[in-house]
């Protein structure tokens, strides 16, 4: 999981001190969760998903499908 949200700001382009900055964490924060070494909390989990456009459930590696098939 946490290779997968570092992969996905990268393909965003995106720092880790702007990704703390939208879910409202310190930069240093966020880092720890990329490295693993705090867990996510649920909001953040979900602020990721809705960041990046990907299901919560790519995010914790349940599935390789970025975006739900449910409309």
């Amino acid at each position: 999981m946490y290779k997968r949200i570092r992969s996905l700001r990268e393909d965003a382009d995106m720092t880790q001190a702007q990704i703390a900055k939208i879910l409202n964490c310190s930069q240093r924060v966020y880092s720890n969760y990329e490295r693993g070494d705090l867990d996510i909390p649920t909001e953040i989990l979900i602020g990721l998903a809705k960041i990046h456009r990907v299901t919560t459930d790519y995010i914790l590696e349940l599935s390789d499908e970025k975006q739900s098939d449910k409309k």
